[in-house]
């Protein structure tokens, strides 16, 4: 108890003095920061766990590209059978179609997401539906009746309908019978590129929609007990072919899940540059607060204090810092994750449930970890403070500072950005990046200071006790020069990717780009869309495709599982679009092989793009045979093409020469550009032609700009921890050698030094570091973002030389500056009265 009671009592002189304030805001900045992005988390995670079976509509689903096989079904009726004659609860099922088309009235017509449901539909929650836009809603008993359609607020605007109104799908006039209001498994407006019509399964024949190519999502919905369920998922996941899958409470809706996980992943390491930062400036921090303790507690060996009550009273300092800490921390991180529910929640779900109790665990073994990791090692060196000090004031100084009291901050890192990141993979790309660019940072910052050190001697003298004072501590100025990078690099990075990065994507859209797409177009209707494309002034160019599966590799039969990656797992079970053209598109690139010739028109050759190759390890010279419509056919490939999908024309991952897939039935497509104001010809195109499936881009554009500005507004918040803890940093590394700078300037002044020339030696030393920082910080920031705009946006970079000399004007005079204010009070006193004081 006695520790305990000296702790609190030092504790709070030294807060009075001044001296913990700094780390306790850095600690509190990297508690709020995790704990802010694992509460938003958790709170969807809690969601999608207590919600499942309504974003599914169900308990289980069994999804396909195509119709599902009968022996799913009849599964279904052995097990209601079973549960029938045991008595117990049976199990529901019901069918579902999804896909997308064009819906009309009169002249405008609209894409839709239209949903054809079955009776017993939903088999999980409910509908509602009102019969105004604005009236009340009301639970639905039962599906559309058939002849009529439920419809979105959204596209009733669009199409300006109302209850009782007709439109057209495809072939057949639906009656609007109610407005939807509120539908199970939708989830959210993340890709949900469409408003929803849904209608009932009995009209989709009649509309004539579904035509060979067309891209039909088949669903089998399915509602028991959990055991029942689990016994019929274990049954069927050996029975599963290729393009069914089965989709279970734990994961519903994998799109949103995989975008939640992706955006977790993305926040929790945005959220681990300001706790880097935080540590940054906590460990600057404790330097001057373990040197002025020094004194302290030689006095305390002086009046017979053992080193383990010492050790007692350093921890139980430590440890009461990380507590007070980390619970204001996670307070404010519960504060903070509230904003980023609200700009970013929406994404994933329309209602998320209150936070949950675990994110401040994580935010305490934060703070505590951080803490202990950073200031301990310091600390505990006190305990070896000789008695002497009281006579000798540098006594006890030797090894003040080791490199191994890094270790623990860095393996602490390591360790949050591995939890942070989700994947062993992605956790050990992030801590090898961050080890590399913390060792580049630090070898530029060693190497800058080392340069200085060797300028030619001058005989200003102020000059000349500036570049003393590097001299004299190398060891700080390449500590506070690490501080000053990284608080300027996540100025310099915010700066880069708000302005230059996200102009740059924006900008890589031409402004003539395609923003409409028509598939499920026949051979028949080739000559006639063509003269309709003519008469309007459109340019557009019709393109086959013909949808086959890849089934083997050189003869070996493809197998998804042995793939690691999941981009390659998916495009492994996918069916492919393959077409055929003479000349290679303009936005394509040949990177290997040769493209073919006249006299090759006919032979089994295929290009394939880049990526397409490399995820599924595929080379010149293999043999790929795929399965189009039930026959096998295998080609060579003899290209590899790259392909600019940023331009948003019609592109394949896989094409052949003309001629080597005219025996099978091909559908074709289409891309265009349509200026405003043009929507009536579009609209006569898809009257006469209601078989077509026109995809509106301007439409997704629009979302996906929703989505990116909400992201990126998430970040930004995210990353305004980073700001703080950035110029806590900057801050921090200020004050790391005030206490020293006023002892050598109190000195100067007694060994008759002016003001002046103390005042040019502080401002020269910190302009040396200022403008080395800054260039440290301008090349650190710029490979950062090198690497977001390629590996990310996937983007050509460009060098902001503007931002870099902004950057190394502004450390070379507002660093000086702060340096300036942090000793101009002390100058203002006698030396005498300073050097009693110390």
């Amino acid at each position: 108890m006695m520790a305990w009671s000296l702790a609190w009592r030092q504790l709070r002189s030294h807060w009075a003095a001044g001296e913990v304030r700094i780390l306790f805001a850095a600690l509190i900045l990297a508690v709020a920061a995790t704990t802010a992005v694992s509460f938003f988390t958790d709170r969807v995670q809690s969601a999608l766990e207590s919600q499942g079976g309504l974003l599914l509509g169900a308990d289980l689903v069994v999804t396909a590209d195509h119709a599902l096989p009968a022996k799913f079904l009849q599964q279904v009726q052995k097990i209601a059978l079973k549960s029938t004659s045991m008595q117990s609860t049976p199990m529901k099922s019901t069918q579902v179609l999804e896909f997308r088309s064009m819906v009309v009235r009169g002249e405008i017509s609209r894409l839709a997401e239209i949903k054809a449901v079955n009776a017993g539909f939903p088999l999980r929650g409910d509908l509602t539906i009102a019969h105004s836009e604005s009236g009340a809603g009301q639970i639905a008993n039962s599906i559309p009746q058939a002849g009529t359609v439920w419809i979105e607020p959204g596209l009733a605007n669009a199409l300006t309908l109302k209850v009782g109104d007709a439109l057209e799908v495809g072939e057949r006039k639906l009656v609007v019978s109610a407005i939807l209001q509120r539908e199970p498994s939708r989830g959210g407006n993340m890709f949900n590129i469409a408003p929803r019509l849904l209608m009932n399964a009995a009209d989709v024949p009649s509309t004539q929609l579904l035509q060979f190519g067309s891209r039909v999502k088949y669903q089998l919905l399915l509602a028991a007990d959990a055991p029942v369920i689990g016994r019929y998922a274990a049954w069927a996941k050996p029975q599963l072919a290729r393009g069914e899958h089965l989709e279970d409470v734990s994961e519903a809706r994998p799109e949103i899940k995989n975008a939640l996980e992706k955006s977790r992943q993305f926040l929790g390491l945005s959220a681990m540059v300001g706790v880097i930062l935080a540590m940054v400036a906590m460990f600057l921090v404790s330097l001057p607060f373990v040197q002025n303790s020094r004194d302290t507690y030689a006095m305390m060996r002086c009046l017979g204090a053992s080193q383990r009550l010492i050790l007692q009273i350093l921890l139980a300092q430590t440890l009461l810092i990380a507590l007070f800490g980390s619970v204001i921390g996670c307070l404010l991180g519960f504060a903070a994750q509230a904003g980023l529910a609200t700009l970013a929640g929406s994404l994933f779900l329309e209602n998320l449930p209150g936070p949950g109790w675990m994110p401040i665990a994580s935010g305490m073994l934060t703070g505590f970890a951080t803490m202990l990791a950073v200031v301990w090692p310091h600390l505990s060196g006190l305990r070896h403070v000789p008695a002497l000090r009281i006579l000798r004031r540098d006594a006890g100084d030797e090894g003040a500072i080791g490199w191994l009291n890094f270790a623990p901050g860095i393996l602490v890192v390591a360790l949050m950005i591995l939890w942070q990141a989700g994947s062993v993979k992605l956790g050990g790309i992030m801590v090898l990046a961050f080890v590399g660019l913390l060792a580049l940072i630090g070898l530029m910052a060693w190497s800058g200071g080392k340069l200085l050190q060797r300028l030619p001697t001058t005989s200003n003298s102020a000059l000349k006790l500036g570049l003393a004072g590097l001299k004299r501590r190398p060891l700080m100025a390449v500590a506070q020069i690490v501080g000053f990078s990284l608080g300027l690099m996540a100025l310099i990075l915010l700066a880069l990717v708000r302005g230059d990065l996200l102009q740059s994507w924006q900008a890589s859209l031409p402004r003539d780009a395609p923003n409409r797409f028509i598939i499920n177009i026949q051979a028949a209707q080739i000559d006639g869309i063509t003269r309709f494309f003519a008469q309007a002034g459109i340019q557009a160019e019709v393109l086959p495709m013909v949808r086959g599966r890849l089934l083997a590799i050189n003869a070996k039969p493809l197998n998804s599982e042995k793939y690691q990656d999941e981009r390659a797992r998916r495009l492994a079970e996918r069916e492919f679009n393959l077409s055929w053209a003479a000349q290679m598109q303009s936005d394509n690139q040949l990177l290997a092989g040769r493209w073919w010739s006249v006299a090759d028109s006919g032979k089994p050759l295929l290009s394939l793009e880049q990526g397409l190759a490399e995820s599924l390890k595929i080379k010149l010279g293999d043999k790929l045979t795929y399965d189009i419509a039930g026959s096998p056919i295998t080609l060579t490939v003899s290209s590899l093409r790259k392909v600019e999908w940023d331009t948003l024309r019609t592109n394949f991952f896989a094409v052949t020469p003309p001629g080597v897939l005219d025996e099978f039935a091909a559908s074709y497509i289409t891309s265009f550009h349509l200026p405003l104001g043009q929507e009536p010809l579009l609209n006569r195109l898809v009257s006469d032609y209601s078989n077509f499936t026109v995809i509106d881009l301007s439409a997704l554009m629009e979302q996906i700009h929703a989505i990116m500005s909400k992201m990126t507004h998430a970040l930004e918040y995210v990353f305004a921890f980073s700001l703080l803890a950035g110029v806590t940093v900057l801050y921090a590394a200020l004050v790391a050698t005030r206490e020293e700078r006023v002892r050598e300037a109190t000195l100067l002044r007694v060994l008759g030094a002016s003001k002046k020339q103390i005042v040019s030696a502080v401002l020269t030393e910190f302009f040396c570091i200022g403008v080395l920082a800054a260039t440290v910080a301008s090349v650190a920031a710029s490979l950062l973002a090198y690497y977001i705009s390629v590996q990310v946006l996937n983007i050509a970079y460009h060098f902001n030389g503007t931002l870099a000399l902004l950057a190394l004007a502004g450390a070379a005079l507002l660093v000086p500056f702060a340096a300036w204010l942090g000793i101009r009070g002390f100058l203002q006193q006698p030396p005498r009265q300073l050097l009693q004081s110390s």
